[in-house]
């Protein structure tokens, strides 16, 4: 047997046993309901050891508090509907996608990445195929149904390896999944699951979404340059000459109406740029605070509602000089297009808020976090190596559990609370673990769209399965990791902050 064989025969047997236990793991939200559960049932155990810490910051002795009993039940009866509708996720992605259902219903996304990828001169094509896969994530899951194969199509239209084009863009819209130049639903997301869980240590703890933007925008022209360096020199070398018999039809160029569309839109956009600027750049402009402040104003308090706004409004103009929305019906089912979407979300939420709650309620999260922070102090190592090592947690849990959301609202009410009291920020430690859970999504049989990406890839080779997509991304993952790192090093030396009002440090004070 040749190298080559060996080797793709260990890394489908490898893939084997790690789709074999993603398999076998119940749905998410089922998850959350044990979890919930157990959490009640750790509670009563750890009151009958009598478990105690002492809180660092106000010396008072933090006891578990046991939920099986008759104040437990009543709370847990009582507050249900609360924890899910006061649960800090829930509103603003409802919000946010919103806006976003009338943008993509419209038609909108697609016109603007077909406009990006197709009119791009041919040397910058795989830059742009995979700069417009990051920006993509702005819109949700767009990047896969349309990005993905329509870069398929843009790589034969130029006598390229159609399977090397859907992996440049699936490597910018999942391996790049944190990274932008625009704020998207899962910044305010991931931001609520942060604060939820910062507020276990510093009640009045807040994280606004845009707490991570500064890393992340930087990120994006690192990760787009470095997609494109694995696209050119690794992938598509070893793919080599496309010589399948999958025709396509014809890539259509943008319509007249599309492009009256975009413009108007243009216009729109730089028309509402232009009134934010003006309620945040003079002294006294209507969108800053009290006090003339921007990072605590009522527009970095309100940034859901104008990605909420911002994604309406163009999307409905160039749903009118498109032709494509023709009465406020059309806008209407959009949003609803785009709730439809979130039903199983919102089924996960509700389990996910239940969990966090009780977790609260018990001290447990605030015990672990103690012991946890005691033990890292304990074990003498510096902050980047912290990181590095909580990076590569983040990636191998990504590999058995693919929702972002459903992974951090299990990790962020221990992790933010260990590293706070360690004097490392809610928002350094959400950043690194948005690293983490990007890297491997384009090597997780676990990530939601992958059995989507198999499918498209087996248009193109018939022969193709999970072991040919883990080989074509490895290498993505790989070069992603490393640059994230080293990008991540520099930053936390350097001192910057990761995005507004959010530093890398947390000062911690005892009270």
């Amino acid at each position: 047997m040749s190298k080559e064989n060996t080797e793709r025969g260990f890394i489908n047997k490898a893939l084997g046993i790690v789709e074999r236990v993603g398999n076998a793991l119940p749905h998410p939200a089922t998850l959350f309901a044990g979890f919930a559960l157990l959490v009640i049932i750790v509670s009563w155990i750890a009151s009958q050891f009598h478990l105690q810490v002492t809180h660092p910051g106000t010396g008072e002795v933090i006891e578990p508090v046991n939920l099986v009993s008759v104040d437990g039940l009543h709370r847990i009866l009582t507050e249900m509907v609360t924890n899910f509708t006061g649960f800090a996720p829930l509103g603003v992605v409802l919000v946010a996608m919103l806006g976003i259902g009338i943008a993509e219903t419209s038609g909108l996304i697609g016109a603007g990445i077909r406009l990006l990828v197709l009119s791009s001169p041919k040397k910058m094509m795989t830059f742009v195929v995979v700069f417009a896969g990051i920006l993509s994530n702005t819109a949700s899951e767009v990047g896969y149904v349309l990005l993905v194969p329509l870069s398929a199509i843009i790589f034969m239209g130029v006598g390229r390896h159609p399977i090397a084009g859907m992996a440049a863009a699936f490597a910018g819209v999942s391996g790049g999944y944190s990274a932008n130049l625009l704020l998207g639903t899962i910044d305010p997301l991931l931001a609520g699951l942060s604060q939820e869980a910062a507020q276990i240590i510093d009640s009045d703890y807040l994280v606004n979404p845009a707490a991570n933007y500064y890393f992340m925008f930087v990120s994006t022209f690192f990760i787009a340059a470095a997609g494109t360096w694995v696209t050119e020199k690794i992938v598509i070398p070893r793919l080599g000459e496309y010589k399948g018999d999958y025709s396509e039809e014809k890539l259509e160029y943008l319509k007249p109406e599309e492009k009256k569309g975009l413009i108007a839109s243009l216009i729109t956009a730089l028309a509402l740029t232009g009134l934010i600027l003006w309620g945040l750049l003079p002294e006294d402009g209507f969108l800053r605070g009290p006090d003339g402040d921007v990072l605590h104003s009522p527009f970095m308090e309100g940034i859901v509602a104008v990605i909420f706004i911002t994604a309406a409004v163009m999307g409905i103009v160039y749903g009118i000089v498109a032709g494509t929305l023709k009465s406020d019906s059309d806008v209407m089912k959009g949003m609803g297009k785009s709730m439809e979407t979130l039903g199983v979300y919102i089924v996960l939420v509700f389990f996910a808020a239940q969990f966090v709650a009780y977790f609260k309620w018990t001290n447990l999260g605030l015990i672990f976090a103690i012991e946890g922070a005691n033990v890292l102090q304990a074990s003498g190592l510096g902050m980047i190596p912290l990181m590095i090592a909580f990076i590569i947690l983040s990636s191998l849990i990504n590999m058995v559990m693919g929702s972002a959301s459903a992974k951090w609202t299990l990790m962020a009410p221990v992790f933010i609370p260990m590293f706070m009291l360690i004097g490392l920020s809610p928002e350094l430690t959400q950043v690194v673990y948005r690293i983490g859970d990007s890297v491997t999504n384009i090597v997780s049989p676990m990530m939601s769209y992958f059995a989507l990406i198999v499918a498209f890839i087996n248009r193109y080779d018939k022969n193709a399965g999970i072991g040919t997509v883990i080989a074509t991304m490895l290498p993505y993952s790989v070069a992603f990791f490393i640059i994230w790192t080293i990008l991540l090093i520099a930053w936390l030396t350097l001192g910057v902050p990761i995005g507004p009002d959010a530093p890398i440090d947390y000062n911690f004070i005892p009270k």
